[in-house]
């Protein structure tokens, strides 16, 4: 019985030749994907809805997710998450207001490259020297706020007093690129995605062993992950929403649900 014989290895300019195959392939269907977004565009502005902020986190989460879940033989997820987000950033640029406002603390360098790689190149940016001149742009239509969880500044407390404010996004998105670093904000609905963390904002004096304790008893698994100004910012595994009954039990006297995001999309 004579031996099977090895594939043969293709030549390096076939491999080539592949590849470039493979990018007019890309190119058409990119430019497919944006013709498509201008129709989008066009039919919201015959709505009415011209004006209008497109961004829809928990949509964008559930493309992202089944495009990771999805079985590749090379492609990381970081590398499908910056050419989907370059692509979601476009057509949401190309469909209304679309602008970034990132306060970064004392990494401000840190603070851009998330906004870009959650928001891709396509939004205006422009770095702030103050949490609030970045929470001022949120107010505005199509504003987006990107502030770094910086010790000792409790920006995130504001949004007790402005609910139509959300937190929507953890930065990074991915583990793989680092510890929670920066929140998003911006005046959008916030949605379950089926794997959340729900940002919560207490006053209570205890400690922080204490509170997370009573919230347990609820059944509410929490971690601290930033204090200033006598206030505490939690996040608490799930989507909750402001008017929870088990959060209206929980400590502290000047309390309340600033948000969600999605958990990072590559755990």
């Amino acid at each position: 019985m004579s031996e099977a014989k090895p594939l043969a290895t293709p030549s390096l300019e076939a491999v080539r030749q592949r590849i470039d195959a493979l990018d007019a392939e890309l190119l058409r269907l990119v430019d497919e994907r944006a013709s498509l977004a201008r129709i989008v565009a066009a039919a919201k502005a015959a709505a009415g809805d011209g004006d209008k902020f497109g961004l829809r986190p928990g949509r964008e989460a559930a493309i992202l997710r089944r495009l990771i879940a999805a079985e590749r033989r090379a492609a990381s997820p970081a590398l499908v998450v910056r050419i989907w987000r370059e692509l979601i950033g476009d057509s949401l640029a190309g469909q209304g207001p679309f602008r970034l406002a990132v306060w970064g603390g004392r990494d401000p360098g840190r603070a851009v490259e998330l906004a870009r790689h959650r928001f891709g190149a396509a939004p205006p940016l422009r770095q702030v020297a103050q949490p609030e001149d970045a929470i001022a742009e949120a107010r505005r239509t199509g504003g987006v706020a990107i502030c770094a969880l910086a010790s000792g500044s409790a920006w995130w407390g504001r949004l007790l007093a402005e609910p139509h404010l959300k937190v929507f996004a953890a930065l990074p998105c991915l583990a793989a690129w680092g510890e929670l670093s920066a929140l998003a904000v911006a005046a959008v609905e916030v949605e379950p995605t089926g794997d959340d963390r729900t940002f919560w904002v207490t006053d209570a004096s205890g400690s922080v062993a204490a509170i997370e304790a009573a919230l347990g008893r609820d059944g509410v698994a929490a971690e601290l992950i930033s204090e200033g100004g006598g206030l505490r910012l939690f996040a608490l595994a799930g989507y909750y929403q402001r008017e929870d009954e088990r959060l209206a039990r929980a400590p502290g006297r000047l309390c309340g649900v600033i948000g969600a995001a999605p958990a990072p999309l590559d755990v």
